[in-house]
């Protein structure tokens, strides 16, 4: 049977981020020994890894689609503004710019 003394002087806990099992001295502090954490023997899950890359493949394939349509409806857009800077400049008259040496 332990005897009260070292019942008190000594105390073994489950470390609660890990798992692992600590023996501590409580009049040292400190940690007296250390028992390995139980291994976790969880395959990963291989169908649910193949679904992740699935959705992964139409995300990308998505972000490709509008993309390519946000490249041509920009070269459609870029048209137009210069079209209609060609009509606005035809209507404007010719105007000679004015020079620093032409104010004096």
């Amino acid at each position: 049977m332990v005897s009260a003394h070292e019942e008190r002087s000594e105390i073994e806990l489950e470390c609660p981020c890990c798992g692992a099992r600590l023996k501590i001295d409580i009049s040292l502090g400190k940690v007296i020994w250390h028992g390995q954490p139980p291994r976790k023997t969880e395959a990963p899950d291989i169908d649910h890894s193949a679904q992740l890359l699935e959705k992964e493949k139409a995300r990308r394939e998505a972000l490709f689609r509008k993309s390519s349509e946000d490249e041509k409806s920009k070269a459609q857009l870029l048209e137009k503004k210069f079209e209609e800077a060609l009509k606005r400049s035809k209507d404007e008259p010719v105007v000679r710019p004015t020079r620093d040496f032409d104010l004096d």
